[in-house]
C-alpha cells in the first residue's frame, strides 16, 4: 500500500507540474503580440534617402521576426546604386518581401521593375504597369546600339556608346538572374532592359512576370497565404491570413536626406549659397549673408555628393555666374550678362545626369532669370554706385559755402546744402566778421555744429 500511495502521489505531482507549464504557456501566448505585415511605401524616384529608408525597415522587420514585408511600389525609376542597395537587402532578408505595385494608376518603371523581379512574391493592382528598364545614357538620349535612330535606320555602334553597351549588358544579366531566382519570365525581363518595353497588369500576369493581381492590401495578403516562396535561398510558406497590417513611415533622418537630395531644393540651396557669398564679398562686414551662404553651399555639396553629377555642367554653370559677376567690374555693355546667363542655363541642364533627379525646367529658367537680374544688374549697379562722387556726409560739407541767417557773438545759424545748421566761428577773434546775410565757408564739424569762417 505504501508503494501504491507513493506512485499515486508522484502521478499527481507530475500532473500538477504539467498543468502549470500549460497555463504558463497559454498566458505567454495570450500576451504575445501577433506578427505583422509591414508595409513600406516606395513612392517617387529611388535615391539614397529611399534606399536608407527601405534597408532600415527591412532590418527592423527581421529583428522583430515579422510575418512579411510588403514593398508598395509607385516609382518612375531612379539611381542604379540605390536600387542595388535595396535589392541586396531584400535578398538577404529572412523575412519574405512582397513587391506590390499599387494603388491603381501606379507604375514600377525602370528601377522599380528590377525591385519587383527581386521580390519573393510579385503582385500588381488593377490599372498599373511596369517595364521600361533601359539604363539611361550618361550623355543624353542616345539610342542603344542596333536600335533605330530618329530617321528609322539602324545605327551602328559608335565608340561613344561603348560604356552604355556595357551598362546595358550588365543590367540585362542582372535582371535575368533575378528572374531565375524566383522562376519568372527572364526573356521579357531582358526585353524590358534592351528595348524599353512595358506591360499592363493583365499582360504581366499572363506573361508570368508577376504572381498575382490584387485590388487591395487585404486581398493581397489573403491571396498570398499558403504560397511557398524563396527567401534567402530556402523555401518558405507564407502565413499571412491573420496578420496585422503595420505601415512604416520615414523618420526625420530619411525626410532630411530626401530633402537634401531633392534636385529642386538642392539646386536652390546652391544658388542661395553662391548669392550669399557673393554679397558678402562685395559688402564686407555684414557677415550674415556670408555665414548663411556658406551653410547653404555646404548642404548643397553634401547633396550633390550623393547624386550622379556631371561636373562639366557644374563648371559651366559656375563660369556663367562668374561672367555675370564680372559685368560689375568690366563695362561689357551687357555681353557678359547675356553670355553668362546662357552658360549658366546650359550648365544647369547638364549638371544632373539622371532624368529622375533633375530640377524642373521651370525652376531652372526661373533661377537663370533671377541670377541674371541679381548678379548682372543689381550687383553691377551697387558696385558702380561706389565710384560715383560723394553727395552726402562730411566730405560734401567741408568747403561748402553757406549764408548766415542768425548770429550773436561767435555762434549762430547758417544755411548750408539746403539745410539750417547751428554754427560757430573758427576764430573767436573774428566774431565781428559774421553778419546776417553774409557768406561763410564750412571748415569743420563738431557733432551737430558746423565750424565756419567768414568769406
Amino acid at each position: 500500500m505504501r508503494v501504491s500511495g507513493w506512485l499515486i502521489g508522484r502521478r499527481i505531482m507530475v500532473a500538477l507540474v504539467c498543468a502549470g507549464l500549460a497555463w504558463l504557456g497559454h498566458s505567454a501566448g495570450a500576451g504575445a503580440q501577433p506578427r505583422s505585415a509591414v508595409v513600406v511605401a516606395l513612392d517617387g524616384p529611388i535615391g539614397p534617402a529611399t534606399a536608407a529608408y527601405v534597408v532600415r525597415s527591412l532590418d527592423a522587420a527581421a529583428q522583430a521576426q515579422e510575418a512579411v514585408v510588403v514593398l508598395r511600389l509607385d516609382t518612375p525609376g531612379g539611381l542604379d546604386s540605390a536600387m542595388r542597395d535595396i535589392i541586396r537587402a531584400m535578398l538577404a532578408s529572412p523575412v519574405p518581401v512582397i513587391g506590390y505595385v499599387a494603388p491603381s494608376g501606379a507604375r514600377a518603371a525602370s528601377a522599380g521593375t528590377y525591385i519587383l523581379y527581386a521580390s519573393a512574391l510579385a503582385a500588381m493592382a488593377p490599372g498599373t504597369n511596369l517595364g521600361a528598364a533601359t539604363p539611361v545614357s550618361l550623355i543624353g538620349a542616345t539610342p542603344l546600339p542596333g536600335m533605330p535612330g530618329p530617321s528609322g535606320e539602324a545605327r551602328p555602334s559608335p565608340a561613344a556608346d561603348a560604356e552604355l553597351t556595357k551598362v546595358t549588358n550588365d543590367s540585362a544579366a542582372y535582371i535575368r538572374g533575378l528572374a531565375a531566382l524566383h522562376g519568372r519570365n527572364a526573356d521579357w525581363a531582358e526585353h524590358a532592359v534592351r528595348e524599353a518595353v512595358s506591360l499592363s497588369y493583365e499582360a504581366a500576369l499572363r506573361e508570368h512576370v508577376i504572381d498575382l493581381v490584387a485590388a487591395s492590401l487585404p486581398d493581397l495578403l489573403a491571396a498570398a497565404d499558403g504560397r511557398t516562396v524563396m527567401v534567402a535561398g530556402r523555401p518558405v510558406r507564407l502565413a499571412t491570413a491573420d496578420v496585422v497590417i503595420h505601415a512604416v513611415v520615414p523618420d526625420w533622418r530619411d525626410r532630411m536626406l530626401a530633402t537634401l537630395t531633392n534636385p529642386n531644393i538642392l539646386y536652390m540651396l546652391m544658388l542661395a549659397g553662391l548669392a550669399g557669398i557673393a554679397f558678402e564679398l562685395t559688402h564686407p562686414g555684414v557677415f550674415a549673408p556670408g555665414v548663411l551662404g556658406t551653410i547653404f553651399l555646404l548642404l548643397a555639396f553634401y547633396g550633390l555628393n550623393l547624386l550622379p553629377i556631371d561636373y562639366a555642367g557644374v563648371a559651366l554653370a559656375l563660369f556663367g555666374l562668374g561672367l555675370m559677376v564680372a559685368e560689375a567690374w568690366v563695362a561689357a555693355f551687357g555681353a557678359f550678362v547675356i553670355g553668362g546667363g546662357a552658360a549658366f542655363l546650359i550648365g544647369s541642364l547638364m549638371m544632373f545626369e539622371n532624368p529622375a533627379f533633375r530640377p524642373s525646367l521651370a525652376v531652372v529658367l526661373g533661377a537663370t532669370l533671377v541670377s541674371v537680374g541679381l548678379f548682372g544688374v543689381v550687383l553691377a549697379a551697387l558696385l558702380r554706385s561706389r565710384r560715383r562722387p560723394v553727395v552726402t556726409g562730411n566730405a560734401v560739407l567741408l568747403g561748402a559755402a553757406g549764408r548766415v541767417t542768425r548770429w550773436q557773438g561767435n555762434e549762430g545759424q547758417v544755411f548750408v546744402q539746403g539745410a539750417y545748421w547751428n554754427a560757430r566761428g573758427a576764430d573767436s577773434h573774428m566774431a565781428a566778421a559774421f553778419t546776417v546775410g553774409g557768406t561763410v565757408r564750412v571748415t569743420g564739424r563738431d557733432g551737430l555744429h558746423l565750424i565756419v569762417e567768414a568769406v
